[in-house]
């Protein structure tokens, strides 16, 4: 992280963030702090505890990494599967039906948005419900790839706790120490390595999507982000694209960002309670 952007920003209020929105038809971008009131732990988050997650370098290079990896997101996506939307996510729906929301990139691959009535959505980092094969491009469920995991390792989940027993992490991902003893399905196409159809850490966000996320942000008047510390690249240069064209910025998230030193506000504070103010007190465009 760069001086600049670590550089102090001043604090905004609720309502010099209705200040800079009212009136304009906004691109929003969230993160994980908008799903932790759904109980999905946010990764950067001032309450994180600390957090070594898998690379994609890791995950193609060695075997043991792949069957560590399916063998706790065996266990950790049954929990994303049964989270709802809280209320910083039907705000946001409730905001885009009303023509105030134009579009919705996502950093989050847990499908809350589009669970809480949300259609125009961009799942930057692809989304938790799908796997695909690396070698022939076979997409499949993950329902369906979970009854292949239990058929070829039955009690294994009985065998580790319940998902509330252990921890989990945003990509549905859980931390379980015994995984040497896992087998991992390979894919029944062509016998390649299947992947979850999410992004890695050390992984390109598809060229395609993030195009698509530029013209999202370009078709707005002002960008909104909810929820996320901006650290990787991914999201911060939508921010950063943002204020180069003019764009006002307001970040909205707990504990300082990468993108605070571009906002016209930076409000600290939780995304439930604030966007839920905002679907209130914003008017249509």
């Amino acid at each position: 992280m760069s001086s600049d952007d670590a550089r102090p920003v001043t604090p905004g209020s609720l309502a010099d963030v209705i200040e800079v929105l009212a009136g304009r038809r906004l691109a929003v971008l969230t993160g994980a702090g908008v799903s932790t009131d759904s109980g999905i732990p946010d990764y950067r988050g001032p309450d994180s505890p600390p957090r070594t997650p898998m690379t994609f370098q890791q995950f193609m290079g060695d075997e043991a990494f792949r069957r560590h990896y399916w063998a706790r997101n065996h266990v950790g996506w049954r929990h994303v599967g049964r989270t709802l939307p809280n209320a910083g996510h039907r705000a946001l729906a409730e905001l885009e039906r009303r023509g105030v929301v134009g579009g919705l990139i996502t950093q989050n691959v847990d499908l809350l948005h589009q669970a809480a009535g949300s259609r125009h959505v961009i799942d930057l980092h692809g989304r938790y419900d799908r796997v695909v094969c690396l070698d022939c491009g076979t997409v499949i469920s993950r329902a369906e790839l979970a009854d292949r995991l239990d058929a070829l390792n039955p009690g294994f989940v009985e065998s580790v706790g319940a998902v509330g027993d252990v921890e989990i992490a945003p990509d549905a991902d859980a931390v379980i120490e015994q995984t040497s003893h896992f087998v991992v399905a390979a894919c029944a196409v062509c016998g390649g390595v299947l992947k979850p159809d999410i992004v890695y850490f050390g992984e390109l966000v598809p060229r395609e999507r993030v195009e698509r996320a530029y013209a999202m942000v370009d078709a707005a008047d002002a960008l909104l982000v909810a929820g996320s510390s901006l650290t990787v690249q991914s999201g911060l240069r939508f921010v950063r694209h943002a204020a180069r064209t003019g764009k006002p910025v307001v970040v909205v998230n707990r504990g300082a960002t990468r993108g605070d030193r571009y906002a016209a506000v930076a409000l600290d504070g939780g995304t439930s309670e604030t966007l839920t103010e905002l679907a209130q007190e914003l008017p249509a465009p």
